[in-house]
């Protein structure tokens, strides 16, 4: 993936924190709804992580980093649900800008001071190591740095999974890729996405992942929640099942981790003119209405 280079635009959202759009990716890096509320409701509170915060140790994956907001909302319900956990966190991040801006606009006052001083040294120094924790921050493309994570060994309680949305970014929802961070959750550990794309669906069942609905803020459509083990995941509706046996459910693929966003699209668009799936306009016609039909899951 190519460094982004375009502005990042202060915005404000509806919980009276702050976000940015980027213009390389032509998205918000949070629901408008809430940025801080985002990243407590649909991922924190998705993984029930003040539960897993309740052990001894926990594990966290955050894909895609950003301005530290998943990060921050994890560190912050471990301190008050179980200070004495010992937190291990990974996250990956591409644009070292993007943390960096966040902090010296002060977009991360809102959080305790002692996650604030967290995210600052991430962002410093990609390190914040003290008693109860110890967090990495990987800068680069995510494609090159799960592989080194997954042969590690490394296996995590929670994974955050938060890159743009697919169609800007389909190098982050390949089945290649996910295949990688699936590698990364612990068997009963749980990932959350905002994303409920067919593609993507189909993508996490592919790697042999479970999946169910999952609340996500601000957004017209369920997020998805992934575990290895099935049970205790809420059942897709027949509108979503039937999503995943559409053309919409073709996924995108980059056998070797590397291929361009370009590529990654041309080459989807060419399976699914192929496909012998159902064509994702007779679903649209059949659950959709008409107000709704360019604004469902891609």
């Amino acid at each position: 993936m190519s460094l982004p280079t375009g502005a990042l635009v202060l915005e404000p959202t509806a919980d009276g924190s702050m976000t940015l759009f980027s213009e390389d990716f032509g998205e918000w890096f949070h629901s408008r709804d809430g940025a801080y509320a985002e990243a407590k409701t649909t991922y924190v509170d998705a993984t029930d992580l003040a539960s897993l915060a309740l052990n001894p140790t926990l594990t966290v994956l955050d894909v895609c980093y950003g301005l530290g907001y998943n990060t921050a909302a994890a560190l912050s319900t471990v301190a008050q649900v179980n200070p004495a956990c010992q937190v291990r966190l990974v996250a990956l991040e591409l644009d070292a800008r993007v943390p960096r801006q966040a902090i010296e606009a002060g977009l991360i006052n809102g959080w305790p001071t002692s996650v604030q001083t967290c995210l600052r040294e991430l962002a410093a120094t990609g390190q914040a190591t003290r008693p109860g924790l110890d967090a990495t921050l990987l800068w680069g493309d995510a494609r090159q740095r799960i592989q080194a994570i997954a042969s590690s060994g490394f296996k995590a309680d929670a994974i955050f999974f938060d890159p743009f949305s697919p169609p800007r970014c389909p190098e982050l929802w390949t089945v290649e890729f996910i295949e990688q961070v699936a590698a990364c959750l612990h068997p009963q550990g749980r990932l959350v996405t905002y994303s409920s794309a067919a593609a993507v669906r189909v993508a996490f069942q592919l790697a042999g992942l479970s999946i169910g609905p999952v609340n996500a803020l601000g957004r017209r459509w369920p997020g998805t929640l992934v575990q290895v083990n099935p049970e205790g995941l809420m059942p897709l509706s027949l509108q979503e099942q039937e999503h995943l046996l559409t053309r919409a459910a073709v996924p995108y693929r980059d056998p070797t981790l590397s291929a361009s966003a370009d590529a990654i699209r041309q080459r989807r668009q060419q399976e699914q003119a192929a496909s012998n799936l159902v064509p994702t306009s007779r679903w649209r016609k059949r659950w959709l209405p008409p107000y709704e039909k360019k604004l469902s899951p891609r």
